[in-house]
């Protein structure tokens, strides 16, 4: 015909007859289900309460056992347990040749020394092998893979030193051992978060005949392998002990005799100018940025500052408190003389 439409190719040519499946040409009743199930009344849902409900499969009971086993460790969601409690007893590893060359010259308590199987065996590794093996420490060699699950992932340079955790001190005893010297001086640090000028401190500690070292539990630097090895070994024998909170501690020691002192770079005193070889003394260094904290040094007998040139904002905290210890060193050996 004439007037009629030419087919598209592709387009089979069928007779249109009846009603085709799916036009709803034809209308038929509803065939329904019923009446809906309570939760309890189904076999399939959880709540369902019959005697015959179906035991749990193997991956639910897996995914309980999971669930519950994860319970106590930290999680974005939820109560954790405490991170002090859980890493106080948790070895440190410390990554990298330098450090652990380093760590193993200043004679850092150590378990193991991993090495990674195909590290290339320069000087650094051949001597890190020989301290671990003239100290009796095991030297284990593993799979790189293994060693990068070890140090989650970090630059570790095939090498790696397992190091024991620190044993802190107890302030009553550090106090008692303190009473022992004719004219006792302990540190007290108020907020220092670098390990390194901790680990300077410490030494500075020991070089100038201090008694010890206190520091806060909290948002402090922990004696950690960086600071053992930033002291050059001298935190074997500085005690070191952990207090909550260092108002309450200043206000201890001040009971017990001590005068305190803040080193303030807006202090009235010069620490030149103050006479410490007469009495029992505690040095608070604060942070370098921050200072002592406003209550701790409204706590302190004295704000002792270090004369420096207008140009220089300020002095590292390591530095100051080697200064001022090497200043109170000065004094009280001339107090001995006179």
């Amino acid at each position: 015909m004439a007037n009629s439409k030419p087919r598209r190719p592709g387009q089979s040519k069928r007779a249109k007859t009846g009603f085709g499946k799916g036009t709803g040409g034809q209308k038929k009743g509803l065939n329904t289900r019923g009446k809906t199930l309570k939760a309890e009344d189904r076999p399939w849902h959880k709540k369902y309460t019959g005697e015959d409900k179906p035991k749990k499969t193997k991956w639910k009971q897996e995914k309980e056992r999971t669930k519950a086993a994860s319970e106590g460790r930290t999680t974005h969601i939820g109560k954790s347990r405490d991170r002090r409690e859980r890493d106080h007893d948790a070895p440190e590893l410390l990554l990298g040749r330098n450090p652990v060359v380093e760590a193993l010259r200043a004679k850092v308590p150590a378990k193991a020394l991993y090495v990674a199987y195909g590290t290339h065996l320069d000087d650094r590794i051949a001597e890190a092998v020989r301290m671990a093996q003239n100290r009796d420490l095991a030297v284990r060699e593993l799979a790189r893979r293994d060693l990068d699950r070890k140090a989650q992932n970090s630059m570790h340079q095939g090498i790696a030193l397992e190091v024991e955790p620190y044993q802190y001190a107890e302030l009553e005893d550090l106090l008692a051992e303190s009473k022992s010297d004719a004219m006792p001086l302990l540190v007290a640090l108020d907020g220092i978060t670098d390990p390194r000028n901790l680990g300077a401190i410490i030494r500075s500690t020991a070089a100038f005949g201090a008694d010890g070292l206190i520091i806060p539990s909290r948002r402090a630097a922990s004696v950690t392998a960086v600071a053992w090895r930033t002291s050059a070994g001298a935190a074997a024998r500085v005690p070191v002990a952990k207090i909550v909170n260092m108002t309450n501690t200043v206000k201890d020691l001040q009971k017990e005799g001590f005068m305190a002192v803040a080193l303030d770079g807006e202090g009235d005193d010069d620490v030149f100018d103050l006479t410490a070889a007469d009495r029992p003394l505690v040095l608070v260094v604060g942070d370098e940025g921050k200072g002592v904290s406003r209550l701790v040094a409204q706590t302190c007998d004295f704000r002792a500052s270090i004369p420096i040139a207008s140009a220089v904002e300020s002095l590292n905290a390591s530095v100051a408190a080697s200064i001022a210890l090497a200043e109170i060193k000065r004094q009280r050996g001339l107090g001995s003389q006179g």
